[in-house]
């Protein structure tokens, strides 16, 4: 559901209405600070912060960046500066301050569940994303794109009123270990309700890993299969293109469900699962139920942007639309699922014309200098850059700046030098087709009631 799509006012919607809400809590910093920018129209942000345990840093962001009248046509979002090993407290604190607010909007007025969804590969922002929406009283954790076996152990740590550490992945040497103590930003070390956490796996095998080797207790799992929106889990075994480029996917890549029960957790079903039929299917092969995003990522709540909505509509009701499983689009190196529309980077011409630039950073690889220091990289930034920092040329060509590209698709494009506009880059499952049997402006109620949940 990528950065904002599946956002407060969906979740909230999603959760009074019988389903498990969840926030996406990626970018979450920079969500923040582009909606102070553009003027927080309801209020809504500013009503949220009014309730965080520590009004310091909620008067140090709002005098920072809160802009009344909003922006100037063509004027460029103020950014964050780019954190690194030694300096990421602003991040930290934004971050700390966006996950609070949104999940504290998903919970207004009802008394149903809400969930945040993580990138496990996004270390850098992790701990303080969890803090935040455990202040606000999250209540399920999900995180894919990784092995995410440190949060266990964090989560029951804040519980406790504790600090939390996590180790980040450092290629080329020793990992880097970042703390989060509440006291360091004026918190009182109180206990907190410790939320459910359910990783995305991909495989029975890795669930079980999960299992025995997570640094604490795992509550399920979401199984989430190549046909999903979003980053994939690559293909097991040598990696095969079809004639389009695309990964082949094969019988080892399908998940053994009687194993998944054998673990005796409960799992949900994800990836071309927003039928009925799906469901019922789901339920019957022992699963707790099934998660659902596309179907959800065009219903008028969602924060994607509403030009992207009505053209994906549009082209649903005659059969115009192509998903493509790109291998090369996220710096990660994960299959990332592309839509192929207009004006966004799925095109080559816009692709092309596109100047590279890496200011937001979130994909970002961490590595080792010859120095010894922690560096960042991205195969998505200027050529030269990564070349300069060891980067080889050969893993370039193809990277887009998912970074960008998705909080231009919820509406928050950045403004670059020269005045262009970042171009977005929508991601959806392989269900896409299925949206011709709906209707333009159809409601996140309307999806429930059709899955009778």
């Amino acid at each position: 559901m990528g950065i904002a799509v599946s956002d407060w006012r969906l979740a909230r919607t999603v959760s009074m209405t019988g389903g498990l809400g969840v926030v996406s809590g990626t970018g979450i910093d920079t969500v923040l600070l582009r909606r102070l920018q553009d003027g927080d129209r309801g209020g809504e942000v500013r009503r949220a912060l009014a309730g965080f345990p520590n009004p310091a840093p909620v008067q140090a962001c709002l005098k920072r960046y809160f802009r009344p009248e909003g922006r100037a046509p063509g004027e460029a979002y103020a950014r964050l500066p780019l954190p690194s090993a030694e300096r990421y407290r602003d991040a930290w604190v934004m971050t700390l301050l966006g996950a609070y607010t949104e999940v504290t909007l998903a919970r207004e007025g009802h008394d149903r569940p809400v969930g945040l969804n993580l990138l496990t590969k996004l270390q850098l922002h992790t701990l303080p994303a969890l803090y935040g929406a455990m202040l606000a009283g999250v209540d399920t954790v999900i995180m894919g794109a990784g092995i995410p076996r440190d949060i266990p152990g964090i989560l029951d740590a804040f519980a406790a009123g504790r600090p939390a550490s996590l180790r980040v992945d450092v290629r080329g040497g020793e990992g880097l270990t970042l703390t989060f103590d509440p006291a360091d930003f004026g918190l009182r070390p109180d206990p907190l309700v410790r939320p459910d956490f359910y990783p995305i796996v991909s495989s029975h095998v890795l669930a079980g890993v999960l299992v025995r080797k997570a640094s604490g207790p795992v509550q399920g799992f979401i199984v989430e299969g190549p046909t999903a929106g979003g980053h994939n889990a690559p293909p097991r075994g040598p990696l095969t293109l079809d004639d389009r480029g695309q990964p082949v996917y094969g019988e080892r890549d399908e998940v053994d469900l009687p194993a998944m029960r054998a673990l005796g957790l409960p799992f949900w079903l994800a990836g071309g699962c927003g039928t009925p039929e799906a469901l019922r299917d789901a339920l019957a092969a022992g699963a707790a139920g099934i998660q659902v995003g596309t179907l959800f990522a065009f219903a008028q709540e969602s924060g994607l942007r509403d030009d992207l909505k009505a053209d994906v509509l549009t082209r649903a009701q005659s059969g115009a639309l192509d998903v493509f499983t790109d291998p090369l689009a996220s710096p990660t190196g994960f299959p990332f699922k592309v839509v192929t529309l207009p004006g966004t980077l799925s095109q080559p011409d816009v692709y092309a014309a596109r100047e590279r630039v890496c200011d937001l950073g979130y994909l970002r690889e961490a590595y080792r200098t010859g120095a010894g220091r922690v560096g960042w990289r991205c195969p998505a930034e200027p050529v030269a850059a990564y070349e300069s920092k060891g980067g080889a040329a050969a893993d370039t060509p193809g990277r887009k700046c998912l970074c960008n590209a998705l909080m231009a698709d919820a509406g928050y494009a950045q403004v670059q030098r020269g005045g262009r506009t970042e171009p977005g880059l929508l991601t959806s499952g392989d269900g896409l087709g299925a949206l011709r049997d709906w209707t333009p402006g159809y409601g996140a109620a309307d999806v429930l009631r059709v899955l009778n949940v």
